[in-house]
């Protein structure tokens, strides 16, 4: 069962919330980073990316690059920027985009919890994406970015949320990009005590984003037991910081591809091979989005087609069975020649957040040929981690983005 705790917080002060709150380190490459960084020096992306900080000869992994990271935070602390809830609590956190809310509760998730399966995970991890987020773990002695984690949706806990909510919140703004954040602490001990008890019976959660960041803490937590001989469990690098979110309240946007050329075929014998194993209807020069499962768009040569995959070709295993791995296995490897997706340098992959004319565009530019996707739903992720086994790299794409710099958990 699931040990989701309370924690004592370091967040922001009210008045420099919206500020300071940032989109997630690794939607920036460096240039992006030191640039957002200049135009909002609040932006708590100076303390995730801190080679920010540095010309841009240096060397963005140096012992000094993080010890900034650690001084830049200390004085932010200082400075009255930030502050600290002594009492641990939980909060909540929601986001809304257009018409969509979400509301999660922001805890602290056990490290044992994750080394025995009980937090369950869709994606494997490289170890070189790890070893940056460790240092900074490390370094700072916190954990600034939530990992976004699911649970099956809970009547009592969603009861508790929904009298949190009534109260006045610490913190309500609207970033640059139209999101909507609002943060309420869980103020009441009868409440606080409720979840916890509530989450040591819920069987399992799931990482929905973030499996670096959490692989990156866990290794930290196993570091400093190895340090601490004597470890209780109970010291707070046994935690790691999370944002807990009901099933039917995500999002999840489609993950689409661009394909770098036909695989030196001429169109005609292209359109051969795909009609082997979908089949194929002209749309016309309107982008199209698949609207339901089994089904996908395509744009060539300035034309859109909807593609269904056939009876025969579809499957009920978790994995097989998902549009995206149905669209490699029959067309994407096949036909197009895409071995392995995760290094083959002539594909692409466009969150859905930009949209069918970003596909389009792409198109125009430096590729051959799109497909847009029908989102991968929560219970097909839920499905795959169940069964203890791995989505296909670009299965998923959450939007709203949890913002880091918000919750601050000390280790």
């Amino acid at each position: 069962m699931a040990v989701v705790r309370p924690f004592s917080c370091v967040r922001p002060a009210a008045e420099h919330a919206a500020e300071i709150a940032a989109l997630p380190y690794d939607v920036y490459n460096r240039e992006e980073a030191k640039r957002e960084v200049k135009s909002h020096p609040l932006s708590f992306l100076a303390i995730d990316r801190p080679e920010t900080g540095f010309p841009d000869t240096a060397d963005m992994y140096a012992p000094e690059v993080y010890a900034h990271a650690k001084d830049l935070f200390e004085q932010w602390v200082k400075d009255g920027n930030y502050v600290e809830d002594p009492n641990e609590t939980y909060y909540l956190y929601e986001l809304t985009m257009n018409d969509h809310s979400q509301t999660g509760i922001v805890a602290c998730s056990s490290v044992d919890d994750y080394v025995n399966g009980v937090i369950k995970k869709h994606e494997n991890t490289r170890e070189e994406k790890e070893q940056d987020r460790i240092r900074h773990v490390d370094v700072m002695n916190a954990q600034t970015g939530p990992i976004f984690l699911a649970y099956r949706q809970n009547e009592v806990l969603g009861q508790i949320m929904e009298q949190v909510m009534l109260e006045r919140p610490l913190y309500d703004f609207v970033s640059e990009d139209g999101i909507g954040h609002r943060v309420w602490k869980v103020r009441k001990a009868e409440q606080n005590q409720k979840i916890e008890a509530v989450f040591a019976k819920v069987p399992a959660t799931y990482i929905a984003d973030g499996h670096h960041r959490a692989a990156s803490a866990v290794k930290v937590g196993l570091k400093r037991r190895q340090e601490n001989p004597g470890y209780t469990g109970a010291e707070p690098f046994n935690y790691f910081l999370s944002v807990l979110f009901p099933e039917d309240q995500l999002m999840i946007m489609p993950y689409n591809r661009v394909v770098k050329d036909l695989n030196g075929l001429s169109m005609e014998k292209f359109f051969t091979a795909v009609h082997e194993r979908f089949d194929v209807a002209q749309i016309g020069s309107e982008p199209y989005a698949p609207t339901k499962k089994g089904t996908f768009g395509m744009y060539l040569d300035g034309v859109w087609y909807l593609l269904k995959v056939k009876d025969e070709y579809r499957s009920d295993d978790p994995v097989s069975g998902l549009d995206v791995s149905i669209l490699q296995d029959h067309l994407l490897g096949p036909v197009l020649g895409i071995g392995d997706p995760r290094i083959d340098k002539r594909i692409d992959f466009i969150g859905g957040i930009r949209g069918l004319k970003e596909l389009e565009r792409r198109v125009s530019e430096d590729m051959t040929v799109a497909f847009s996707m029908y989102p991968t739903s929560i219970q097909e992720l839920f499905e795959v981690a169940d069964a203890g086994k791995l989505m296909p790299p670009k299965s998923t794409w959450f939007e709203p983005k949890l913002r880091s710099g918000l919750f601050i958990h000390e280790i």
